[in-house]
């Protein structure tokens, strides 16, 4: 059950990084830039999940994970206030 979940984890928010990354080709809004760019590092650190834990489980890919999850909300972090000052 877990490796479903870890998959379906990682094809959620590659979703949500494809449709972030459709609606800024159409509207132009950097945000939504920042968003998707965010939704396809948490798609890459969800990916790590199921390498790390099903794929090879000998490896220790913790502190990989948590790098692109942080990356990610830093770059949210980041377009929220870049686009907060308009």
């Amino acid at each position: 059950m877990g490796p479903a979940v870890y998959i379906l984890g990682t094809l959620v928010t590659l979703s949500c990084a494809i449709l972030l990354h459709r609606a800024y080709m159409v509207g132009r809004r950097r945000l939504l830039l920042w968003s998707a760019v965010c939704f396809y590092l948490l798609a890459l650190s969800n990916l790590l999940v199921f390498v790390d834990l099903v794929v090879l489980p000998n490896v220790n890919l913790y502190r990989w994970r948590l790098a692109t999850a942080a990356l990610a909300m830093l770059i949210l972090i980041y377009g929220l206030i870049l686009e907060g000052d308009k």
